[in-house]
């Protein structure tokens, strides 16, 4: 991306996992189209909650997933038309959005403010309260879609530390207006920084980065979240992107498997845009 940098690390996304209230629930759900989300407002206990108090630094914005996730530590990934047993299985919150904003709920001196949508559903308030339990992250504009389900998504992890995960976008991906929230992208325009995954739509991610560059405010996009191409009119809008270096070797089509690859690889997807 000119001018901007590039970094082959996940940015500002520690993996951290939130241990949910509960189990969660098997309960199969039907998604509707176009919900109208109703946001909800939460009791936490962030330093400040003020935008305008003095001194205050500004908040930390993430725009972005929250997922109900299942988390199974295998020795290996299973073949075609192969079963493996887990070694150990939890019911975790997590999703990139998520996890950006309870890190940033904790380093941060200002607030942090998580963007999202959820299902109203058992999932949903689940990792509604695992984020206020997290501690730091305001959940003021998190929003229940009452058509969709939370998103959800199976997480395997392997003894060297590497994982897979499969997605179901839910409310993620089909719960969101066809036009941001107009107080969504005021509160954007105030941020210190904007962070931004592929866990939602696109076009969700350009609008916000809209927001964001026309009031100075630095976007960093987590190459994370969805196979596909990323559109042009976004990653002209970004500052930082950070893809690891599987996404990077599929952004690229070039090989990512030592440190000279990945810098060569990395130099042809800062020629982009």
């Amino acid at each position: 991306v000119d001018s901007a940098v590039f970094s082959t690390h996940m940015a500002l996304e520690a993996r951290l996992r939130l241990p949910l209230a509960g189990p969660t629930p098997a309960t199969a759900f039907l998604s509707g189209s176009n919900p109208k989300p109703c946001h909800i407002s939460f009791s936490l206990k962030p330093t400040s909650t003020s935008l305008s108090a003095a001194n205050a630094p500004p908040p930390i914005v993430v725009v972005g997933s929250a997922n109900a996730d299942i988390y199974v530590e295998v020795d290996r990934l299973p073949l075609v038309g192969e079963t493996v047993a887990a070694s150990a299985g939890h019911s975790l919150a997590g999703g990139k959005g998520a996890n950006q904003a309870a890190c940033g709920g904790r380093l941060a001196l200002g607030p942090t403010y998580l963007v999202a949508r959820v299902g109203d559903d058992a999932n949903g308030r689940l990792l509604e309260g695992a984020l206020a339990d997290a501690g730091g992250v305001r959940l003021d504009r998190v929003a229940r879609a009452p058509g969709a389900p939370s998103g959800h998504a199976v997480v395997m992890l392997m003894p060297d530390g590497q994982n897979s995960i499969i997605i179901v976008g839910g409310a993620n991906m089909e719960g969101w207006a066809p036009e941001v929230d107009p107080e969504d992208l005021d509160l954007i325009r105030q941020a210190g920084v904007l962070l931004l995954q592929r866990e939602i739509p696109d076009w969700v991610n350009i609008q916000v980065a809209q927001a964001a560059k026309g009031a100075g405010v630095p976007v960093i996009l987590d190459a994370g979240g969805m196979d596909a191409p990323v559109p042009r009119e976004l990653l002209e809008l970004v500052d930082i992107f950070s893809p690891n270096e599987t996404e990077l070797a599929r952004l690229t089509g070039m090989p990512t498997e030592t440190f000279e690859q990945i810098s060569q690889a990395a130099g042809a997807c800062h020629k982009m845009v």
